[in-house]
């Protein structure tokens, strides 16, 4: 088995990956909050730990991978106080809130197969691990870290930190975490402003809560992850993914919360992606700067000059390092999308070149660099740059300035298989189902189709629709505006 370094968040350096069972990896990767349309900043994450996942099954582990939808829990602002985003959205929607978890887990879904992420290998929803939470919340309090008041129930911080440091993820100690804190109107019930809800008390008119010892209520927002982690991974497990913007409160509470209940730390390593910006500042929903995945792959955005596919999105996020910032731009985007086109032209020039009797180059030492880079934390970027190698020799045999013979050209092929479509995920657009011109052509006859139902000519409209049919195209009517795609 090749040896790994993993960037650990906890330890702030890089370490030797050492699995706590031999060949056995658990991962938990924190998923999306479904209360609105897939972004740029949820697919950062999906791709890195997809990369990550893809990397540790080439290398023969057998890995269990958790990625948790939250359907309840997550209030506004990350806080203790306020609506939850799901109800919140289908109170604006006019829908229950079930309907609302339904509709963008689907298109979240969707989102990700496009950007060809594997599945997980469990995908648990918050509801349906309602009784795991209140017991790890009985067990919080029965081991004296938790108090009860009002029919909510709070981690005591202070308490807490008397036996466990607080902060060790995040490098914040609770001095200057309380330095940094203000009460909050609602917040006088807490025996400290550091204090965080693991139940929290229903108010009138809540929709998402459930019974419990306490009364009805629901699990705060960070007891999902801790009691889903546990039950699928156990107490103590290998990887714990996420976010950077989730070190601090969601991942320092998931510690506290596990040793408070466990008496044990529950990750042995912490990776967190960096952040998507747009002009210098985060891309998020609650920051009203996203553009949604669809979009992207529609052009349908002011910020986008024009459509551009899932790969193109894959392979913009793969070319810096999962623990650099990535800030979006038309101009980036077009740049990864030549990148990507160089890359898969040469794969597909690779598969009809023709062996010589000699080799003028060392294939076995590509093919090392290209592991070297993915054992250093996973390093996207320079293993792209070594493929790159990789195209320039290959379109030197092309021009009859190289040669490979037979036994090296095999590898050459071998090893573009494995790292470009095998764990960077890539496919060519003849196998993701189109191209750019396809989808061009596509948006102008949707955009006619739309103008024809707008003018209410509703027989061309239905034309246009019976038309691509027969050419096995199926055309969607969304709540956004219309999509198609090729039926199998």
């Amino acid at each position: 088995m090749r040896e790994i370094k993993i960037y650990n968040t906890l330890s702030r350096q890089k370490e030797v990956f050492i699995p706590l069972v031999e060949n056995y990896v658990g991962m938990y990767v924190c998923g999306p909050t479904v209360y609105g349309d897939p972004h740029l900043g949820h697919a950062r994450p999906a791709i890195t730990f997809d990369v990550v996942f893809r990397y540790l099954k080439h290398l023969d582990y057998k890995v269990r991978y958790v990625r948790n939808i939250t359907d309840a829990g997550h209030l506004e602002n990350d806080a203790d106080q306020g609506e939850d985003k799901i109800a919140k959205q289908a109170r604006l929607e006019q829908l229950e809130p079930m309907e609302i978890v339904q509709f963008y887990t689907v298109s979240y879904h969707k989102a990700m197969e496009a950007l060809n992420c594997l599945s997980p290998s469990i995908e648990p929803r918050a509801t349906g691990h309602i009784i795991e939470q209140i017991e790890m919340v009985k067990g919080i309090l029965e081991n004296g870290f938790a108090y009860q008041v009002n029919g909510s129930v709070y981690l005591d911080v202070n308490k807490y930190n008397e036996k466990y440091p607080y902060g060790t993820l995040s490098g914040r100690n609770l001095e200057d975490t309380l330095e940094g804190t203000r009460p909050l109107d609602g917040q006088s019930e807490k025996k400290s402003p550091v204090d965080f809800a693991i139940w929290k008390k229903a108010s009138t008119g809540h929709i998402m809560k459930w019974p419990s010892p306490w009364g009805e209520g629901f699990p705060g927002w960070h007891m999902e992850c801790s009691a889903m982690g546990e039950k699928y991974l156990g107490k103590n497990f290998d990887i714990h993914g996420g976010g950077m913007d989730l070190v601090f409160p969601h991942h320092e509470a998931e510690i506290a919360q596990s040793n408070a209940c466990n008496n044990c730390n529950p990750v042995n390593y912490w990776m967190h992606n960096n952040m998507i910006t747009v002009d210098g500042k985060k891309m998020g929903k609650s920051l009203g700067n996203f553009i949604n995945l669809e979009e992207f792959f529609t052009g349908n955005h002011a910020k986008l000059d024009r459509a551009y596919t899932p790969m193109c999105i894959r392979f913009f996020i793969l070319q810096a390092h999962y623990r650099s910032t990535v800030d979006f731009s038309n101009t980036a985007l077009q740049a990864a999308e030549k990148g990507f086109t160089k890359l898969m032209n040469a794969m597909e020039t690779l598969g009809k070149l023709s062996s010589s009797d000699t080799s003028t180059y060392d294939v076995n030492e590509l093919q090392e660099k290209c592991y070297a880079a993915m054992d250093d934390d996973f390093n996207t970027p320079i293993l792209i740059a070594r493929l790159f190698d990789g195209v320039r020799i290959i379109n030197s045999v092309k021009d009859g300035k190289e040669s490979l013979n037979a036994t090296d050209l095999e590898k050459l092929k071998n090893t573009f298989d494995t790292f470009v479509t095998d764990i960077l995920g890539f496919v060519s657009a003849k196998e993701s189902g189109g191209n750019d011109l396809t989808n061009e052509v596509m948006e102008v006859v949707l955009k006619l189709r739309e103008n024809a139902k707008t003018n209410k000519d509703f027989d061309s409209a239905d034309l246009i629709r019976e038309e691509l049919n027969k050419l096995n195209i199926q055309v969607k009517d969304g709540r956004n505006g219309s999509s198609w795609e090729v039926k199998s």
